[in-house]
């Protein structure tokens, strides 16, 4: 006696093994765009700090 799982059998090995290739491939390459946009957004932070800082302090030198 067969059950309906065992009566209809899935996806071929290989469509099932490139779906799981295809999915792990778009995963990697939104996790890298996450990464490079965090590292972009603080890279950026650090230069505009140093500019203010900078700014601050040729203000300081001329004035002062």
């Amino acid at each position: 006696m067969q059950t309906q799982v065992e009566a209809h059998r899935g996806r071929p090995p290989i469509v099932r093994k490139a779906a799981a290739g295809l999915v792990l491939v778009v995963a990697a390459a939104l996790i890298l765009k996450i990464v490079i946009g965090f590292v972009i957004a603080i890279f950026w932070t650090v230069v505009v700090i140093a500019a203010v800082l900078a700014v601050l302090w040729a203000v300081k030198t001329l004035v002062w």
